[in-house]
């Protein structure tokens, strides 16, 4: 089975597709390819024509004959595209070409042909081969004036940006390496400042190590003049960092997490002679994520100044960096060597850069002869260091190793989330990074760590998808183990490794005594050992055709197929074998052979973007191209493409591209394709990252090869022809993307500073940090179980203050704000309804039964439309373009295709929607263990044919791939709705008490009320929040009277406390609902159930509870909400855990007897003490006068015996004062007389 191998103009018989439309009966449709055959019609469903299609070339051929070629195709409007910048006519010479004049109009050509400018030999007619070849020399020139339409009028401008730490702010000519990870405390001490701000001061409110300095070049200008301009006409540099997601989900939450920035213009610390700003540069924070090592950031501009179009720069953290004594950054893997010797670099063979997709945020790329050099990046590329690994370069333990030889050569390496792998001879070492973010700062290694010893490990194979939030990497052995294994888990830095298989080698499960591992690949859906496909021996006989279905009867080439590696994509299930062959499978069990790659090359290795498109390199370096699920293999390099392509670069004077250059490495980032090349100009290295123009190439090839020459009266005129089915495709109805990309935004603005000019000061700089710092800690604490009134993160923020908004504007008006800034509350907010940009979503999410829905629009070339008569209508309308969905997994999601045919404007509508079929998936918790599968859109007939060109270059059209992720999608979650229970409580339950202390965030309930539970599904993402309307399961998992003394369950605990079935007398709680599990274990509620009646039971742990006070007791119980395997609306395993207080707790029947007794014997007791005391208090108090009548008058009588002695011997002098004497005795007499008499008194009565 196959379809010939066809030049450029031959059509494809058909196209393999899984469609459903609408308007056919059919559930299946086939889609064919629906161009025409020049000088023919065909209908719908009718096989095209085999033969070939030759496009003449032929001198003097006349209009009439060129209108007979394209009969069937119509006059209808073409797509012009001018290949010369000022369209006149042209004459042709030998060794140049000449302008003749100018204002020939040009001839509207059918849309399969490309019209130009008239041309003319000049003399005598030359013959056709030497016109031929004369064209060569113009078509690139041809060919690169037709971008001058679209650049003509954009200056080539580019963003540029570097690290700058806190301290260096307006330093010039610096740039740091991104290695800090911990907030720094440098901004707290001016947020102190804002007294009079909506701001809280009293928060804690700290900042990140780093701004982002961003500036812009244009060509030949100087770049601060340009800075200068674009802030005077009011450019603003957009900034928007987007965190990768974490390896570990069980660590961290899975959430896809951006945040946008506005930057502020600052001035240059440098001395200046102007009266505002020499030079200036714009800033803004650069953020900091817990649980994220990659980010990457895009810049754009606000639409104002000069046009610059967006970018994106890779900022990611460097674990492998420190400082050291002197406060010198180093690397902790080797040393930094300064020179690059074109020795390293020249000549050698370019190597695989392998890592961990989207996850790694250092790259290492070795491959350096007879030396243990590597190169390394946080940038991916962007720049980089050449490091010297502290490797001890030993072989002790692998004498005994198949090897002839040794080298400090690092063959292969392999770069993960935190670890990096190498292979040096037959020794395998890794080295772990320093990411306090990820982990404990111990994680990190201190050297390198050698892995495997006793093994001779001959081959690292990577593995690039994370799953099941691990990494994974595979060594393959040779010697004692040979046919062995040895797999290798990565999490959290500590790397583990296990021989497989467990029992049998891979020889002896396929029955053979040797056998040789080649190459290992990861498939996270299969845990076993498979058996894939038989490989034939030798290369089959191909006989013309582009491709060949492996049935085991076709014909064989004496060329032996040498296979050197196996390569699956997730997304398509795509499996390709390649070697000096490629084999192509979508279902592990058809092959087919591609017969386009030569059997004469050998793959070397291949670079995969995993949406759509590979690129192969062979062992000569050659470039090959193929996109997934198509047969024809493009060469890229060298090429015809190739050499207009760099021809034209020469001419510019690029600094990308040179005479004498190496590639080292090719690479997908972004779904576009890059080279890393050493360049060598006039004795001088240099190594660049630069991008490889697949469709400039592919559009040059095509054009190169395929042209036509036609006599128009006495002028021969240059026309290229179209192969591309239609002129404009374009997306339409594409819904809002964050509900299906799942992308949360954030947005902060820079506050405003009171300047007339406008500048910045490290001040304002600083709480822009903090401002920033503050958003994305209310971020990582919004996850928590109980609702808030507003479902917003930012709400809490700014809740006390929304009333006094005026307020503040009106200081901020008026320039009396505090700290010389004003803080708008409305510049931090999150984003919950960004538009869709015209294109399909880099990756969709669906739950259960999701659907998702978009139109393409195409124009078609001349005449695409037929009439034809069908049952029980008169005449049916037909389109010959065709879109075709194919799906991964067609028996997961299914794809339904309505056409619409928009005769007037020679247009088609296709409705596209794409829908889950619950089948398979069960249920999960958000973003974890997602299903990956993919869709898949092509127009038949446009793969590698049809381009559009924009300001950025050709942009290839007709092939769609989307990444389709089943499951439960991130950043949904239950919550419990506090304020909707409460309020439903209150009215069923007549009142509400809450507890004596009262706690805002958690309320308290009491224990004889009925509880009536509500629950909400939040959308973090679009900020929807309803009630959940679906079933759960609650469970008491723990609890404790106090929250110190908290305490988890026990599986065999959970279920005598929860269980309706328990015979133990231990159930905390019982509800009327009398729908359970399918075992009966536990009640399955929902929003509509009876409420909760608490028993605390004899064997309960809250069952006689002692208080801690005069107060009834208090318990807290842990409650576990879970849907799992009760609710079939969704994909979602929603699982919360929150803490509820309840409180007036009864005592047991003994306790309660016990305390009524001692209460009861301590009140008896007081009475009997207070009447005993009322009776007994008056003998105390008369007793108690007596006695101090006797001790009063003792003393009395003491002292006047004393004086009367004193006085009977005194002189005269001192009469005077026995006489005074006297008298006090006397008057002490009468004193001691009054109480004397009143005590008799009181005794008489």
């Amino acid at each position: 089975m196959g379809r010939k191998s066809t030049k450029w103009g031959k059509k494809v018989s058909r196209y393999e597709g899984k469609v459903r439309l609408k308007k056919v009966p059919a559930k299946k449709l086939v889609p064919a390819w629906k161009e025409k055959v020049w000088g023919e019609e065909t209908t719908k469903g009718e096989e095209r024509s085999r033969g070939e299609e030759t496009v003449f070339l032929e001198k003097g051929q006349g209009e009439e004959e060129g209108r007979y070629q394209r009969a069937g195709r119509g006059e209808g409007p073409a797509r012009e595209e001018p290949i010369a910048e000022n369209p006149g006519k042209e004459r042709v010479h030998k060794d140049q070409v000449e302008e003749y004049g100018r204002g020939q109009e040009r001839k509207q050509s059918s849309s399969h042909v490309m019209c130009g400018p008239a041309m003319f030999p000049a003399g005598p007619p030359w013959p056709r081969v030497r016109v031929v070849q004369v064209l060569w020399a113009l078509l690139a020139v041809l060919l690169a004036s037709w971008r001058l339409w679209a650049i003509k009028d954009f200056q080539e401008c580019t963003w540029q940006v570097v690290l700058n730490e806190f301290k260096r702010v307006g330093e010039s000519g610096v740039s740091d390496s991104f290695f800090e990870q911990e907030p720094v405390d440098t901004v707290s001490s001016l947020f102190h400042m804002l007294v009079d701000s909506p701001i809280d001061p009293s928060e804690k409110y700290l900042g990140f190590p780093y701004y982002l300095k961003i500036n812009y070049s244009c060509e030949e200008k100087p770049s601060e003049d340009l800075v200068r301009m674009g802030h005077l006409t009011g450019l603003k540099p957009l900034v928007l960092v987007t965190f990768q997601s974490p390896v570990n989900f069980y660590r961290w939450k899975i959430e896809q997490l951006q945040i946008q920035m506005e930057a502020a213009p600052f001035r240059s610390k440098e001395p200046c002679m102007a009266e505002e700003v020499c030079s200036m540069s714009w800033y803004t924070p650069m953020p900091i994520k817990k649980g994220s090592v990659v980010m990457r950031v895009d810049i754009s501009s606000n639409g104002l100044g000069t046009f610059i179009p967006d970018k994106r720069f890779q900022m990611n953290i460097n674990g492998f960096l420190k400082r050291d004594r002197d406060n010198n950054i180093q690397f902790t893997v080797g040393e930094k060597l300064f020179n690059l010797m074109p020795q390293y670099f020249v000549g050698v063979s370019s190597r695989p850069l392998w890592h961990t997709v989207d996850q790694s945020p250092v790259l290492i790329l070795g491959g350096i002869p007879n030396e243990k050099y590597v190169l390394m990046t946080d940038t991916s590329f962007k720049d980089f260091s050449l490091v010297e690994l502290s490797i001890d370069s030993c072989w002790v333990g692998s004498f005994y190793c198949p090897h002839s030889g040794f080298t400090a050569t690092i063959y292969d390496t392999i770069a993960t989330e935190s670890t990096l792998f190498i292979r040096q001879n037959q020794l395998v070492y890794y080295f772990t990074g320093t990411y306090t973010t990820l982990y404990e700062r111990n994680r990190g290694s201190g050297s390198w760590v050698r892995v495997l010893a006793s093994e001779c490990i001959k081959k690292l194979c990577p593995v690039y998808f994370h799953s099941n939030g691990s990494e994974y990497i595979m060594a393959l052995t040779t010697g004692k183990h040979e046919g062995y294994v040895h797999f290798g888990t990565i999490r959290d830095g500590q790397v583990s490794f296990e021989m497989l298989p467990r029992q049998w080698s891979v020889c002896e499960q396929i029955g053979v005594t040797t056998c040789s591992i080649i190459w290992s690949e990861y498939i996270a859906a299969s845990d076993d050992l498979e058996l894939l496909y038989h490989i034939p021996e030798f290369i089959p006989e191909a006989r013309g055709l582009e491709f060949l279905m492996i049935l085991g009867t076709e014909s064989y080439t004496s060329t032996a197929m040498a296979p050197k590696g196996i390569f699956c994509n997730p997304y398509n299930n795509l499996i390709f074998i390649w070697g000096n062959f490629l084999l192509q499978s979508s279902n592990k069990e058809n092959f087919i052979y591609l017969a386009d790659f030569p059997k004469e090359l050998s793959i070397k290795y291949m670079a995969r973007s995993f949406h759509g498109a590979v690129a192969i390199v062979t062992e000569t370096e050659e470039i090959w191209y193929l996109l997934e699920g198509s047969y024809r293999v493009y060469q890229l390099f060298p090429s015809k493409g190739w050499q207009v392509h760099i021809s034209l670069k020469l001419m510019q004077q690029s600094s990308l591209y040179a005479s004498n250059e190496t590639m080292l490495t090719l690479f997908y980032e972004d779904s576009k394709l890059y080279q890393l090349v050493y360049l060598m100009n006039n004795q001088k290295g240099q190594l660049v990252k630069r991008l490889v123009p697949v469709e400039q190439l592919l559009m040059y090839q095509q054009h190169t090869s395929h042209y036509d020459l036609e006599r128009k009266g006495g002028y021969l005129m240059l026309s290229f022809i179209d192969f591309c089915p239609f002129s404009v495709m374009r997306l339409r109805s594409l819904p809002r993307p964050q509900r299906y990309t799942r992308q949360e935004r954030y947005r902060a603005r820079p506050p405003r500073v009171l300047e007339r000019s406008g500048f910045h000061n490290e001040n304002s700089l600083a709480i822009y940090q903090g401002l920033v710092y503050y958003l994305l800690w209310l971020h990582s604490v919004y996850d928590k179980p109980y609702a808030d009134p507003v479902h917003d993160p930012t709400w809490r923020w700014w809740a006390n203050n929304k009333q006094d908004q005026d307020y503040y504007f009106f200081l901020a008006s008026n320039w009396r704000s505090a700290g010389g800034v004003s803080i708008e509350m409305d510049s931090y907010e999150k984003i919950y309804n960004l538009e869709s940009a015209y294109e399909l979503p880099e990756r969709i999410f669906l739950d259960k039964g999701t659907e998702y829905s978009f139109a393409i629009f195409l124009s078609a070339q001349g005449r695409s439309f037929r009439t034809q008569a069908e049952l029980g209508t008169v005449f049916q309308l037909h389109s010959q373009v065709d879109v075709g969905v194919v799906l991964a997994d067609p028996g997961c999601i299914e794809a339904s295709v309505k056409q619409e045919v928009l005769i007037n404007r020679n247009s088609v509508l296709f409705s596209i929607t794409l829908k889950d079929k619950k089948l398979c998936y069960d249920q999960g918790i958000s973003g974890h263990h997602l299903m990956k599968t993919s869709m898949t859109v092509n127009v038949v007939g446009s793969s590698g044919l049809c381009f559009q060109e924009t300001h950025l270059g050709p942009h290839m059209q007709g092939n769609l791939m989307v990444p389709v992720f089943i499951g439960c999608p991130p950043g949904k979650r239950l919550a419990f709705d506090i304020t909707y229970t409460l309020e439903y409580s209150r009215l069923k339950n007549k009142h509400y008490f809450d507890c004596v202390n009262v706690n805002p965030e958690m309320p308290c309930f009491l224990f004889r009320d009925i509880f009536y539970p509500f629950f909400l599904i939040q959308d973090l993402v679009t900020g929807d929040s309803g009630s959940f309307q679906g079933s759960y399961v609650l469970l008491v998992v723990g609890g404790g009277p106090t929250l110190d003394s908290l305490k988890d369950y026990s599986e065999d605990e959970i279920y005598r406390f929860n269980s309706p079935l328990d015979k133990t007398n231990s159930l905390i709680w019982t509800t009327r609902t009398t729908r359970t599990t399918k075992d009966s274990a536990f009640h399955i509620m929902s929003h509509e159930s009876p409420g909760i009646e608490w028993l605390c039971l004899e064997n309960a742990p809250c069952y006689d509870n002692v208080p801690q006070g005069i107060f009834a007791p208090e318990f807290f119980f842990k409650v576990l909400v879970s849907n799992r395997g009760v609710d079939t609306s969704t994909y979602c395993n929603y699982q919360l855990t929150f803490l509820l207080h309840i409180h007036g707790l009864p005592l047991s029947p003994k306790r309660a007897l016990f305390i009524l007794m001692v209460s009861a014997s301590v009140f008896v007791g007081l009475v009997i003490f207070y009447i005993a005391f009322c009776l007994l208090w008056p003998l105390v108090v008369k007793g108690c006068t007596m006695i101090r009548w006797k001790i009063n008058n003792l003393i009395a009588s003491e002292s006047y015996y004393t004086y009367a002695s004193i006085s009977g011997i005194s002189s005269v002098p001192s009469l005077r004062h026995s006489r005074m004497g006297s008298m006090f005795s006397s008057r002490m007499t009468e004193d001691r007389a009054e109480p004397k008499e009143a005590v008799e008194r009181q005794l008489m009565t």
